[in-house]
């Protein structure tokens, strides 16, 4: 596999596509939903955000007041911005990052201001990703990365004081192909996350059924222009032929590391430490041969993990960890609506709410903490074209 880094003068100049909730941009406008008769945050609730495609009615981005005891949500504001298909909130839940995902070159990282109690987003700038349909996007430290699904590539954004980015410091191209010729004829960069221990970047490749490896340089920042990724050793590591690994996940303690991949429909389970996987189950998420997996996440208590399938058998598939040994065995399936692209746990672990792109509407689902099965609460949240759920710290 070959990497090329491209520098800061390689990337186009900054655009804005993105118009913000309350002002206008280029023409732009937004306007707000029925508002909360109050903006403060009382016990129990969590400002929710919602990243859409805005192919149809969507306008971008909408914020909610979620409620972790009674599954109500209340709806705060929304945001015009194009196809915010993955946004990530600041540590410190002042700043929102979400991309743009296009196959052209509007394909873009959007830095907001984020009122917490208001849910109101003011757009601070935005920077070419220079790879296509970026589909992921995290911040950590001082800087923001996405993942480039189309452009096989990941993007390295330092952050500014005020919480704007900066043009992209590094651009790592990945090459190589996989057995899939249709799915896998190239890389495709679907997920970047890093280490429970903060050394390390891992970079889920569909297109060549690899994760790849990076030495996280915590220094890095705009001032001294270091670079915040370096290769690691090993550089990649290697799944099985045609499974398409897609998000990435860890227990809570750190021991472990689950890969859902999308055209096999496994789960791929993984001793971690100090930056190595040692792989040590595959078990089927999918057993329709949809080739449709998608999302996966852990229970707050680390008992149970859950994954996404889509174009056949839409739903959760529902696992128990073991303990002592991190493994996953059986324990359901649930049957969503069409398309549940993402998902979500409440930090209670009380609720899982579920992003069901083509039914346009949010799940909420309530979890049972001894089996770790769902339930259908019927309070469903109507938006076109959800595809990214988050609440702000």
């Amino acid at each position: 596999m070959i990497k090329t880094y491209l520098s800061k003068t390689s990337i186009f100049k900054t655009f804005a596509a993105v118009c913000i909730f309350g002002i206008s941009i280029s023409g732009c406008t937004s306007k707000k939903k029925t508002p909360m008769e109050t903006t403060d945050i009382t016990e129990n609730e969590l400002t929710m955000l919602v990243g859409t495609y805005t192919s149809g009615t969507s306008k971008g981005i909408y914020s909610y007041r979620f409620n972790e005891e009674d599954g109500t949500a209340t709806p705060l504001s929304e945001t015009e911005v194009e196809n915010s298909s993955y946004l990530v909130p600041s540590a410190d839940g002042k700043f929102v990052y979400a991309v743009s995902e296009f196959n052209n070159t509007q394909a873009a990282a959007n830095a907001f201001a984020f009122n917490k109690e208001k849910g109101t987003l003011q757009l601070l700038n935005s920077q070419q990703t220079g790879g296509e349909d970026p589909c992921y996007i995290i911040a950590s430290g001082n800087n923001v990365i996405t993942a480039n699904y189309s452009g096989g590539s990941i993007s390295v954004f330092p952050i500014a004081k005020d919480g704007s980015l900066l043009p992209a410091s590094d651009i790592i191209q990945f090459k190589g192909t996989g057995v899939d010729k249709e799915r896998q004829e190239k890389p495709h960069l679907h997920c970047v996350r890093i280490t429970p221990d903060g050394k390390y970047l891992f970079a889920d490749d569909l297109g060549t059924d690899q994760i790849h490896k990076f030495i996280i340089n915590p220094a890095a920042n705009a001032e001294n222009k270091e670079a915040f990724l370096k290769e690691g050793s090993p550089a990649a590591f290697k799944v099985k032929a045609g499974s398409g690994p897609r998000h990435l996940t860890f227990s809570p303690n750190g021991h472990y590391a689950y890969l859902i991949n999308e055209l096999s429909g496994t789960v791929i389970a993984f001793e971690y430490k100090d930056g190595d996987l040692k792989e040590i189950q595959t078990i089927a998420a999918d057993t329709v041969n949809a080739q449709g997996s998608a999302d996966i996440h852990i229970s707050p208590d680390g008992k149970f993990l859950y994954a996404s399938n889509r174009l056949k058998a839409d739903g959760i598939a529902i696992f128990n960890i073991h303990p002592d040994n991190g493994m996953l065995s059986k324990a359901g399936y649930q049957l969503t609506g069409i398309h549940p692209r993402n998902f979500i746990i409440t930090p209670n672990g009380k609720y899982l709410l579920v992003a069901c792109r083509d039914s346009n509407v949010i799940q909420v689902y309530e979890r049972d903490a001894d089996t770790g099965l769902l339930t259908d609460v019927q309070q469903d949240i109507k938006v076109d074209k959800p595809v990214c759920i988050k609440f702000v710290p």
